[in-house]
């Protein structure tokens, strides 16, 4: 790499893929050779903070610089609406923009997608041309309406069990080879560019090539194994060793494919003269569970396998080595407009928020963290520079498929649990606090206790007292804690009521008759 700053970036985001899974995080399983040679040219982060447990929230974070009760996006308002996007100020400032990814969430019907000039969604069951114009409009009225709201969560479970469906199958769920061919053809055509791309192929369900499933999962079949979280998260659905060996031997093979894309990425970069001059993030938006704490998937906690993910980080001002301090996603957004001179702040439509460059959150930066320099409106800048905050709002589409796998199965969930409840954590390296508005919070020393198998939450224990109150200063910048339930009904209502484009979009899709 040159000694002076890229000028261009690359932005990876690898869904849903667990730090200790990766050979760079030590895992004893060649997953990832690809990845362990990117990380002796770029900073491997050992303490990477996401802000939310799932793909829209992280997001919308990474390109707005907000946590997500400042952007707003989440599953009961499922769009960002009124915020610049990084990829809108990249745009305006002369850099070409592309987001390529087969995550249905990253589409224009959720405006994450705004700013890009070239954007496709490879999405197997409702591609590009239906997730624009008349279903985005359609969309964000069905979520507008709080007796609405309920028939788009309906929506998007089905599109789900579709998605599940369809996917099904020898390679069939993987669009991302495709994703790499179209950012390699984007960057051979561009000047100078920040590319996007979100790989999915290690969220379920897991259906891995047969060349990695031979060897990470040799004799297993995919579609024998649990690969619906909410058979098992309700109760409906258990789950044996043998079951949990062979999952995780299926989610290896899926990582390991995305190294391999990955690695044909990164080899074209240098083939054709642009790597020199590319920063290079690679990251996961969240982890997943596989039967810890008696979970399957990305929902109803804050456990780290969720939100303490991989950062790697490829830039001149970065040495090649491993750091130990902890650091957030959303320094991500910074990071971006500060490696490539564009300090931001200029809302592209009136009205909108935006958040202009801050260094002190800037990964390239000597001022990085150094919070006392900062003008403090950010909610994030709390204590001294060592505390990462994770925002969970009720996740109303998962809490509904829940509910029908576990009617299935004549189970009633209880309405004081996990999977009713809003979650907000602090953490730093040694320790985090959870607080949860249907339960008891959940507090653990995670320099003592890794696996945060002891809550300490009423403990008396000073680090944990000091994260809770340094938790307590973050809710009350956004707006206050959540301290009282939501209601717990989510029952599909009012069809009648949505308009009739709406109506008429959702018949094409073959939702409606």
């Amino acid at each position: 790499m040159t000694s002076e700053s890229p000028r261009n970036v690359l932005f990876v985001v690898m869904d849903t893929v667990r730090k200790d899974h990766l050979t760079p995080y030590g895992y004893d399983r060649p997953t990832t050779p690809g990845l362990e040679a990117f990380a002796e040219e770029a900073t491997v982060f050992e303490q990477a903070v996401a802000p939310a447990p799932w793909t829209l929230p992280v997001h919308a974070s990474l390109f707005t610089g907000m946590y997500p009760s400042q952007h707003g996006a989440d599953q009961e308002n499922p769009y960002l609406d009124g915020a610049t996007t990084l990829a809108e100020t990249l745009s305006a400032a002369g850099y070409d923009t592309a987001c390529y990814s087969s995550n249905a969430w990253i589409t224009p019907y959720t405006h994450l997608t705004d700013g890009f000039d070239d954007q496709d969604n490879f999405f197997e069951v409702m591609p590009g041309e239906f997730l624009s114009g008349p279903l985005a409009k359609a969309w964000q009225t069905l979520n507008d309406n709080d007796a609405l709201r309920a028939v788009a969560d309906k929506l998007v479970s089905l599109g789900n069990t579709a998605h599940e469906y369809l996917a099904g199958g020898e390679g069939a769920d993987s669009k991302t080879p495709a994703v790499v061919d179209q950012t390699m053809e984007f960057v051979d055509d561009s000047e100078q560019f920040f590319a996007f791309i979100n790989l999915m192929d290690a969220h379920l369900p897991y259906h891995p090539p047969k060349e990695f499933r031979d060897e990470f999962a040799p004799g297993v079949d995919s579609t024998d194994v649990c690969q619906n979280s909410k058979e098992y998260n309700s109760g409906a659905r258990d789950i044996d060793d043998d079951e949990w060996e062979d999952i995780r031997g299926l989610y290896d093979a899926e990582i390991a494919h995305i190294d391999s894309q990955l690695t044909r990425l990164f080899d074209h970069l240098k083939e054709t003269g642009r790597w020199d001059d590319t920063m290079v993030v690679v990251c996961a938006d969240h982890g997943e569970l596989h039967g810890e704490h008696d979970l399957y998937g990305h929902e109803f906690c804050l456990y780290d396998p969720l939100v303490n993910v991989p950062l790697m980080v490829k830039h001149p001002e970065l040495e090649a080595d491993r750091r130990e301090d902890q650091v957030e996603l959303v320094d991500l957004y910074h990071t971006v407009l500060d490696s490539l001179g564009v300090d931001g702040g200029t809302p592209a439509s009136p009205g909108d928020d935006v958040v202009a460059l801050d260094r002190t959150r800037s990964l390239i930066s000597g001022s990085y963290r150094q919070f006392k320099r900062a003008d403090a409106t950010d909610p994030g800048q709390r204590g001294d520079g060592k505390y990462a905050f994770v925002e969970y709002s009720r996740p109303v589409v998962e809490l509904k498929q829940l509910e029908e796998k576990a009617k299935d199965a004549g189970i009633t969930l209880p309405e004081q649990s996990r999977y009713y409840s809003r979650m907000r954590a602090a953490r730093r390296r040694e320790a985090k606090y959870v607080r949860i508005d249907r339960i008891e919070d959940e507090a653990y020393r995670i320099d003592e206790d890794p696996e945060e198998t002891t809550n300490l939450a009423d403990s008396e224990d000073d680090l944990i007292a000091e994260t809770e109150a340094t938790l307590a200063e973050f809710e009350e910048a956004v707006g206050g804690a959540w301290d009282t339930a939501d209601d717990a009904d989510v029952s599909d209502d009012a069809v009648q009521e949505m308009d009739e484009e709406a109506q008429e979009r959702l018949r094409d899709l073959g939702y409606m008759e």
